[in-house]
């Protein structure tokens, strides 16, 4: 019994004295929390003049200073638990005094051992505290976004807050990437980074073009979602992500494409038209000057886009749709059955010279 006392009371000594040590006594605290006309001074803690200064000075920001407060803790803890650790497997400069370890033969060796696990233990949550905390300022960084929402510029290109936010979000997956974190921990990390930016940054955009028109908000998307894939496509575990963007670019590519179609038909005259044939109504077409130089006939909004293959595919597949209109209004005027006199001068091209003309 008194052995077991014996090695109880030296245990609640290591433990105290190491927690007198990393944690904040209770007039720090009350100095910290306490009244702005108490100000931080050097005696308050074992800092540095000019980081009582810059404590000084952020007591008139209450959030900040609450932020570094909890920051300068978790900086203080982390630095006495490394050099406790030191104390235990390095000893002191020059090997003086001797690490803790090298008394393995001594009776204390199993309490040291509990205080070696309980600072692991400490270790661990300090980890999942900072992660948390890292975390929470993503979102917070994210919310932020949403409380003043920018406007498109222009040109219909990503706004100043996307670009900024895909900044960071670059910096924390490169970050990421380059851990030696494990792959199932790391993949884990990822998604849960995504799912603290990206997702508002969807809705940021979706928001900021609502008031735009078809093809000015299709326009605006496509680059937006644009610059989200290139930015993601630089790092692994984004498959999901990257197929999700690209199903979004797709549904707005669609209705670019029906724009471009329509603005072509409706400045050639060929839109009049094709709605008369439906109507068994015939007119003059007239778009030779398209066919001859198609490349005249292209909506403002497709100079905007920022990849020159989604304007190509857009291009090509509304001059597809063209190309199937006027196949329509062709077969009308020279189908017999509609009696239409010398539809030859009213369409002098087939379908077929159309589609070479343009292709």
């Amino acid at each position: 019994m008194k052995a077991t006392s014996h090695r109880l009371e030296v245990r609640a000594q290591v433990a105290q004295a190491f927690l007198a040590k990393f944690q904040l006594s209770n007039e720090e605290m009350a100095t910290l929390r306490g009244a702005r006309d108490a100000p931080v001074t050097e005696e308050t803690c074992d800092i540095s003049p000019v980081l009582t200064q810059a404590m000084e000075a952020l007591q008139d920001r209450p959030v900040l200073y609450k932020y570094t407060l909890d920051e300068f803790g978790t900086a203080r803890r982390c630095a006495v638990v490394r050099g406790f650790i030191d104390a235990l497997t390095r000893g002191g400069p020059g090997g003086t005094p001797r690490p803790i370890e090298m008394h393995s033969h001594d009776p204390l060796r199993s309490i040291i051992g509990t205080s070696v696990a309980s600072l692991l233990i400490t270790i661990e949550e300090m980890h999942l505290l900072s992660k948390k905390m890292f975390f929470n300022s993503l979102s917070l960084h994210a919310s932020r976004l949403m409380d003043k929402v920018e406007l498109p510029p222009p040109d219909l290109g990503p706004t100043a807050s996307l670009n900024q936010t895909l900044s960071l979000l670059r910096e924390v997956l490169t970050s990421h990437d380059s851990s030696v974190v494990p792959l199932d921990a790391r993949q884990a990390d990822f998604a849960q980074v995504l799912s603290c930016i990206l997702d508002p940054l969807l809705q940021l955009c979706t928001v900021s073009a609502s008031n735009l028109g078809t093809a000015d908000m299709a326009t605006y998307m496509v680059n937006s979602l644009y610059v989200m894939k290139t930015t993601l496509a630089l790092f692994e575990f984004t498959d999901k992500r990257l197929e999700m963007l690209e199903f979004q670019i797709e549904a707005h590519l669609d209705t670019l494409i029906n724009e471009q179609a329509s603005y072509v038909l409706t400045r050639t005259g060929l839109s009049y038209i094709y709605n008369c044939v439906q109507q068994h109504t015939a007119e003059q077409v007239q778009f030779d000057r398209y066919l001859s130089s198609p490349d005249t006939l292209v909506m403002p909004q497709l100079n905007f886009l920022l990849s020159a293959a989604i304007r190509e595919q857009i291009f090509r597949q509304s001059t597809d749709l063209v190309c199937r209109a006027y196949g329509e209004v062709y077969s009308a005027l020279t189908s017999p059955a509609n009696a239409y006199k010398e539809p030859e001068n009213l369409v002098p091209r087939s379908p077929q010279q159309v589609q070479t003309l343009l292709s």
